[in-house]
């Protein structure tokens, strides 16, 4: 499978500061930024404003003064109150008015219909008393409803920046200039001039301003905010380096992959947009619950004034029902349960190396029964050693066949051809040209070298070619053998072992705990499996699968009932990820973009893919927990503020209700924002 890049380049983005280029992209994002905390200024002086206003208001107001046994009425106060009250409506509520017109204008009645539709009726209805209908105002209410409403919305701004802030904190990550290398001279440029094959300069403690291959130096390298990889990471000569992370006490000159708009880090921040702004089914079920409670709202409010109104209680006591019961109602706590959960998990698991690409994939792995594990470079460290090697024709030492697979393994990226071409290097070995290079599907390579046919082949090459090996071999259970055949005569063997990851053995006991299979599915040969298997505490284990056969074992588990995680390198390994009711690409630096997965874990580390299970258990937790509680309080509150114990003495004012729907946005804006990756 070819790899295609995280991001399609030809998909406009809704948000402008979600762009690939760096510098818009910092700079939209800085500007969204800005523009956010201009808002929550905005609505911190108009609070205030509307708070100076109160006191006078309350002051001024007749239910006040014969709640407190005085009169200070004089003449020309109710028109004074009437003034300080159109300041508090038309300033402290035009945010409110604003977005009743919007929702209007979209016909979307939402939140800010609602509250602009209660303060309006309240001052409506207050402005008629003033100028000769018979009653008593409610401008006292108006005013401590705004009040109310305007410091709502300020905490719940701030709430909201909180739940972003960890993507500004990716955007920040990468350094505005980088130091690049001319001759004779080092010049500083502008990271986003740096083009593919520029070399640049990493001092000590600085930020790597670019993705590339490291050409001079060495240091150690803290990736903990793109990978969360806590412990610094050796880099060398030949080791790729990611923008955004930062240098140690070492120097090191970097040869450019790619340019910045198309580094790693532009793609996860551009990927974390995406997933923030995406709907998942779960949101889609907040914003129909959202809508109906609009129109709950609406009708209830409506049936509490003419049920009030006609049993001969007054006007002013049918309206005040009437405003309570839809300030109630607003759907605001409901409209930020699943948005801000979603802000702030698609924000964390970028910062701890977990990319979701499908929030659908993510929301469902809380119902993962079975985890299939590839087994190289996942539950194993990848890095193959050879271990040991023989001959079977005497023209060849342990040398000579190192030297003629080495040929043919120069042009493979396979954990296999590394092995025995490190063992070439450590042993000082020419490795001579090949030609014709072909590999054998899921079997090995083949190739001209030095006028000789030699092929690399596994055993299963043996099997079905009907080659039999010299009695008195015999393969160890943790080894990976390969034959070498010159012509088609086998000449000799290479084992080769791949350490077990120390994380593999803690990961499977905790998906164990979870109560979820751990299988493994691997090409190599059964003993190798079922050792691997059986050191880790494994389920069990399928071996000898070629890469076109995993997507039919994918499907037999599912055909058992299994709700199925696939977990694989996003190559050969597509169709099976395809498959699979969750797939989870694992790999590194920018070789992260598998077209087939759901989910791309950015370290090839099994308890990554623990991670993402229980974080994506406790995300849909807090999803939950959000939607009950936003919901779940108009169930008490709404006949409260209807006045159905009203005979009782028990009646909700406009402004405590405004109180409680305060509390209730508050209760989901912390619960949301106290969601972490849990550490085990």
């Amino acid at each position: 499978m070819r790899l295609i890049p995280l991001i399609d380049k030809d998909r406009k983005s809704k948000m402008d500061h979600s762009k690939m280029n760096h510098t818009e992209g910092h700079a939209t994002a800085m500007h969204g930024h800005d523009h956010h905390a201009m808002m929550i200024a905005d609505f911190r002086k108009r609070f205030y404003v509307v708070l100076a206003l109160t006191a006078p208001i309350m002051v001024l107001s007749t239910m006040i003064q014969r709640f407190m046994g005085v009169n200070w009425q004089f003449t020309g106060s109710p028109y004074l109150l009437f003034a300080l009250s159109t300041v508090v409506y038309l300033y402290g509520g035009r945010p409110f008015l604003t977005g009743l017109a919007n929702e209007v204008k979209t016909k979307n009645p939402g939140m800010m219909f609602l509250i602009g539709f209660a303060i309006t009726v309240a001052y409506g209805y207050s402005t008629a008393i003033v100028f000769g209908l018979k009653g008593m105002d409610f401008f006292w209410e108006l005013d401590t409803l705004i009040l109310i409403m305007l410091l709502g919305h300020w905490i719940e701004m701030r709430s909201v920046a909180g739940a972003s802030r960890d993507l500004e904190l990716l955007v920040q990550l990468m350094p505005a200039e980088a130091h690049m290398v001319m001759p004779g001279m080092v010049h500083d440029v502008k990271t986003e001039t740096l083009k593919t094959n520029d070399i640049i300069l990493v001092k000590p403690g600085e930020k790597v301003a670019a993705d590339g291959i490291i050409s001079e130096g060495d240091s150690y390298v803290n990736e903990s905010m793109l990978t969360g990889e806590s412990r610094p990471v050796h880099k060398s000569k030949g080791d790729k380096v990611i923008a955004g992370s930062i240098n140690g006490n070492g120097s090191f000159q970097v040869v450019v992959s790619h340019p910045a708009k198309d580094s790693y880090l532009s793609q996860v921040v551009k990927l974390v947009d995406d997933a923030q702004k995406s709907k998942s089914k779960t949101q889609l079920l907040a914003d129909t619950a959202a809508r109906w409670l609009t129109i709950i709202a609406l009708v209830t409010g409506i049936t509490t004034f003419l049920c009030w109104f006609l049993s001969g209680q007054t006007l002013a006591f049918a309206m005040e029902r009437m405003v309570t019961v839809i300030v109630i109602c607003c759907p605001h706590a409901l409209g930020l349960a699943v948005p801000l959960v979603v802000a702030k998990s698609t924000a964390l698991s970028a910062k701890n190396g977990l990319l979701i690409k499908n929030r659908n994939a993510f929301e469902n792995s809380r119902k993962i029964t079975t985890v299939v594990f590839d087994k190289t470079g996942t539950l194993t460290e990848g890095k193959f050693e050879v271990s040991r090697a023989g001959s079977f024709n005497k023209n060849f030492d342990e040398n000579g066949l190192i030297r003629l697979s080495s040929a043919l393994e120069q042009n493979s990226e396979h954990p296999i051809a590394t092995g025995i071409l490190q063992m070439a290097k450590d042993r000082e070995i020419p490795v001579p040209a090949a030609k014709n290079f072909k590999a054998i599907t899921g079997q090995g390579v083949q190739a001209m070298v030095e006028g000789e046919s030699v092929a690399v082949v596994g055993p299963g090459y043996l099997k079905e070619n009907k080659i039999t090996v010299p009695e008195g071999f015999a393969a160890d259970d943790t080894e990976t053998v390969v034959f070498v055949l010159i012509g088609e005569a086998l000449a000799g063997y290479i084992a080769l072992s791949d350490k077990i990851r120390p994380e593999s053995a803690p990961a499977i006991h905790t998906l164990k705990e979870e109560h979820i299979k751990s299988i493994l599915l691997t090409g190599d040969n059964a003993k190798v499996a079922a050792g691997v298997s059986k050191t880790l505490g494994m389920d069990s284990f399928i071996a000898g699968v070629l890469p076109h056969e995993k997507l039919e074992k994918i499907k037999e588990l599912q055909n058992e009932g299994g709700f199925v995680a696939m977990t694989g390198d996003g190559v050969n390994d597509a169709p099976a990820l395809a498959q699979a009711d969750i797939g989870i690409a694992v790999g590194s630096g920018s070789d992260i973009a598998a077209e087939t997965a759901g989910i791309v874990l950015v370290n090839s580390n099994p308890k990554d893919i623990v991670s993402l299970i229980l974080f994506g258990k406790a995300t849909y937790r807090k999803m939950i927990q959000n939607l009950v509680w936003a919901t779940g309080y108009n169930v008490v509150a709404l006949p409260l503020a209807a006045g159905v114990l009203y005979n009782q003495g028990v009646v909700l004012s406009p402004a405590a209700g405004a109180v409680l729907m305060t509390i209730s946005t508050v209760v989901v804006a912390i619960n949301a924002n106290r969601l972490k990756v849990k550490a085990w």
